[in-house]
């Protein structure tokens, strides 16, 4: 059987989120990036790919465009997390990219996997080198199975083309209520 994802839970990603200072550029940069993939699930790659046009800041509307598979999808980010990423268009530098390094190249994808292991350190997370920017993406495919029970909806949101990819999260819900049933006396 296949390992289960690693999933932060609720105190850690409050942990995690509250490691990032926001008074500096990478700070909020930084931050943006981990909401937009605990809130949105996305991968990496498509979180450092996205250009300023892809969100809209009026109908908070995110489009991922050329997606894993080179899928398109539509998603939509929360009131806060679309305020937080306005405020850091105000003080990005000039780039092409939503999220670019300081000169303005795209960001790279092991970059943000080294920052976020740096903040789940400080966060004082267990096992922070098991942590990675996937843990987000895992984290937020859980939270929503959890909440909707609808993996299909779940399978929409991540851009999986393959529902059985998809199905992992189901076994996590399942351990959770084996571990519940176990506890009831």
């Amino acid at each position: 059987m296949r390992k289960l994802p690693r999933v932060l839970e609720d105190d850690e990603i409050e942990l995690l989120l509250k490691q990032f200072n926001t008074r500096y550029d990478a700070g909020l940069k930084n931050l943006c990036l981990a909401r937009l993939m605990l809130e949105a699930g996305l991968r990496v790659s498509e979180a450092i790919a996205l250009k300023p046009e892809h969100l809209s800041m009026r109908t908070c509307k995110l489009r991922v465009i050329d997606g894993k598979g080179g899928r398109d999808r539509v998603l939509w980010v929360t009131d806060d997390l679309r305020d937080r990423v306005g405020e850091w268009l105000e003080r990005r530098p000039d780039s092409e990219w939503l999220f670019p390094t300081r000169t303005g190249a795209q960001l790279l994808r092991q970059s943000y996997y080294r920052t976020i292991q740096r903040y789940a350190e400080k966060a004082l997370i267990a096992s922070p080198d098991e942590i990675s920017p996937h843990t987000l993406r895992h984290t937020f495919a859980t939270r929503l199975y959890r909440e909707t029970k609808n993996i299909r909806l779940v399978q929409k949101a991540l851009g999986h083309a393959d529902l059985s990819t998809t199905m992992i999260y189901t076994h996590i819900v399942d351990g959770e209520l084996e571990s519940a049933m176990r506890q009831l006396r």
